[in-house]
């Protein structure tokens, strides 16, 4: 998950202090900040979702464009939330900008929605594969930093050490979560935890039911990869024995992850944010402002649970 706690720090720096510079209420903008910085994992690409499908053998492709529906809904559900909150707050006159001044500022959006639509637009029609999808979005990166005069050897640089940290990060877990698979099946641990799942004669409702549970006391306390790669290779077989799809669990995982990230004692996002604030504030400003992203996270998954089309429509149309 190194990814998110980097996109909250860039973030947090420049958005933290406008916020508060607008008189929003600072739990509510830090939670926010958290909050938004765990779509990250959701919206493709994403690492958890490469620990998921490696760790099940699972499409990865497919995993990927399983999460843009539920990303998108669930952004919008958290602008929603916020727009309701902040209904009939004025806004100061430093912070109002013109139609014309907003459109001219969205031309900044144009690089990160090409990138989006090329790699994902070759994925969908055949054009390339995962890896060869993701080198046409590198190609594009480098294009945009050239034309924009913000590209040189220390950047490369940067880059290359940064690939280099998250790719060796990701074959180690996999490697990790491959010698605990072997071993957990050798003892086959997963096939008498099924057995005695189905033995009780709960349904899939009960299973996804207790499991939200148990990822959220889990998330508490446990780093998300380790949480992932520790818990997955034992609750794959347990869920998909009474038939629910890999694709939506995988989603499921993913959303597990997002509130484990801004779950105390040990939410990854909370410090990160804490960490950059500028007027030092309590950590208590960051746990009260995640409690209602939290809450909507889990009556999110039970919503998707009820309605699995918003995850599986659009993997199902495009493969």
């Amino acid at each position: 998950m190194r990814k998110v706690p980097g996109a909250i720090a860039a973030v947090v720096m420049s958005a933290a202090v406008a916020l508060k510079d607008r008189g929003y209420d600072m739990r509510q903008a830090l939670g926010s900040l958290a909050a938004g910085g765990t779509l990250g994992i959701l919206i493709p690409p994403g690492v958890a979702m490469l620990v998921y499908g490696s760790i099940t053998n699972n499409s990865i492709g497919r995993l990927f464009v399983a999460g843009i529906v539920p990303g998108i809904l669930l952004t919008l559900l958290f602008m929603a939330c916020i727009a309701a909150a902040n209904r009939g707050r004025t806004v100061g006159a430093d912070a109002q900008l013109t139609f014309r001044a907003r459109v001219r500022l969205s031309r900044f959006l144009v690089p990160p929605a090409l990138i989006f639509a090329v790699v994902m637009g070759s994925l969908h029609f055949g054009l390339a594969t995962p890896t060869g999808s993701a080198s046409l979005g590198v190609i594009l990166a480098i294009g945009f930093a050239v034309t924009v005069g913000r590209f040189d050897l220390t950047i490369l640089h940067h880059c290359f050490r940064q690939t280099a940290a998250i790719t060796g990060m990701i074959i180690l877990i996999i490697c990790g979560s491959f010698i605990l698979n072997v071993t957990l099946n050798f003892l086959s641990i997963p096939q008498v935890l099924t057995k005695f799942v189905t033995s009780l004669g709960v349904d899939a409702t009960a299973i996804i039911l207790i499991l939200i549970v148990f990822y959220l006391i889990l998330g508490c306390f446990l780093e998300v990869l380790s949480m992932q790669v520790t818990t997955i290779p034992i609750a794959y077989p347990i869920v998909t024995a009474p038939g629910v799809d890999p694709i939506w669990f995988g989603i499921f995982i993913v959303l597990m992850s997002e509130i484990a990230l801004i779950t105390p004692p040990v939410g990854m996002n909370l410090y990160v944010v804490q960490s950059i604030r500028a007027d030092r504030g309590p950590i208590s400003d960051d746990i009260a402002g995640v409690w209602p992203y939290v809450a909507m996270m889990l009556g999110f998954t039970v919503f998707l649970w009820y309605v699995p089309e918003v995850v599986l429509w659009l993997p199902r149309n495009m493969f």
